[in-house]
């Protein structure tokens, strides 16, 4: 089937098998690598991309569910050499080790401070919740969340 997503503000169309993964797109078909293959079931937040600004789990989501909404990947955050001041933020919090969970947390961090200027450290907590950090970088992610808020 033919589908036409808008990624990162540019249009492709693309011919998708039905049912395929927006993840599968992302990263074999458009070569965005920046989420993540995790749990493939939307529960480990590794995968995480906007979907018209909320935070959404692209291995289950499939394509054709989507066309015609606006998706950013974490590649469409920046603006050219100058990173989302939630990227910056998790750089100058050291709030990454491993690095695989960094691209869930900073998507899911973007969508809360679109929907709360100033969230809680509670909120960030929920936030965060869906995002699995083997590493551990919870505190520092919260503090990034923090700092990117001010």
């Amino acid at each position: 089937m033919l589908v036409r997503l808008i990624v990162n503000g540019e249009v492709k169309e693309l011919e998708v098998p039905t049912g395929r993964s927006l993840l599968a797109v992302l990263r074999d078909d458009l070569d965005l690598t920046g989420a993540k293959y995790g749990c493939s079931h939307g529960g480990c937040g590794a995968c995480m991309v906007l979907v018209d600004g909320e935070a959404t789990p692209s291995c289950v989501t499939p394509a054709e569910t989507i066309v015609g909404r606006q998706i950013v990947t974490i590649e469409g955050l920046a603006a050219g050499a100058t990173l989302h001041p939630v990227q910056q933020a998790f750089l100058d919090e050291d709030a990454m080790q491993c690095g695989y969970c960094t691209t869930g947390m900073v998507i899911n961090a973007v969508a809360l401070l679109q929907r709360i200027a100033t969230p809680s450290e509670r909120q960030i907590r929920e936030a965060l919740a869906a995002n699995l950090c083997r590493c551990g970088v919870y505190q520092r992610a919260i503090r990034a969340v923090q700092r990117a808020s001010r």
